[in-house]
């Protein structure tokens, strides 16, 4: 019996919902008698404003336990998850319950993983690509844009729409001159792509170490 990943996620948001948290992304991986199902979770928007608020003030004071990349500003709060071993822990306890109830993951030998989105999380939702706007992503594409389908860079900016003559989907812009690009990216000769929303099959962030 196939799984069903939207009422699966469905049921895990709600269980985060509970816990002050936002699923990030789910996986269902491996063979029948070895399956993971994996849970991507984030403190919710309430909890990363308190835990940016907290960061912004002690680099405001100077704290030298914050990690180099937030001091230096290469990484931005909005990147960390805030996500605790205490609240995986407590979320895979209820879940866990959840999906048994309910059966949703037909067959009993699964593991549940609940874990942190990482720095090179992905970016999915509409919301995503606003929220983490001026940091470096890469991008694949169902379609090719001047003949490529790969694309690296920072992320300039989101519009509402691209020009009406394309899909009218809203639209990311992205800086290839921020990273060293590859011969095909070079080859486009531009300095930034345009990318609808609808044309993106797989986003992630790249981590600025």
């Amino acid at each position: 019996m196939a799984v069903k990943l939207e009422e699966i996620r469905s049921a895990a948001q709600r269980v985060a919902a509970s816990h002050g948290l936002d699923v990030v992304d789910i996986e269902f991986l491996g063979p029948v008698k070895e399956r993971i199902l994996r849970v991507f979770l984030e403190k919710n928007a309430e909890g990363r404003a308190r835990l940016k608020a907290e960061i912004t003030a002690a680099a405001g004071e100077g704290n030298e336990d914050l990690p180099e990349r937030l001091r230096e500003g290469k990484l931005s709060p909005e990147q960390l998850s805030g996500i605790t071993h205490e609240d995986c822990a407590e979320f895979s306890r209820d879940f866990g319950v959840l999906l048994d109830v309910e059966d949703l993951v037909p067959g009993a030998e699964y593991t549940l993983e609940a874990s942190s989105p990482g720095l090179d999380r992905k970016l999915s939702k509409l919301d995503d690509f606003q929220r983490f706007a001026g940091g470096l992503v890469k991008i694949q594409t169902f379609e090719p844009i001047r003949n490529n389908r790969h694309w690296q860079g920072r992320l300039l900016g989101f519009q509402s729409q691209v020009p009406e003559a394309e899909s009218g989907s809203p639209s990311i812009t992205i800086d290839l001159a921020a990273v060293k690009q590859n011969s095909k990216s070079r080859k486009t000769g531009v300095s930034t792509v345009e990318i609808a929303l609808s044309n993106i099959e797989k986003a992630q962030l790249v981590p600025e170490i």
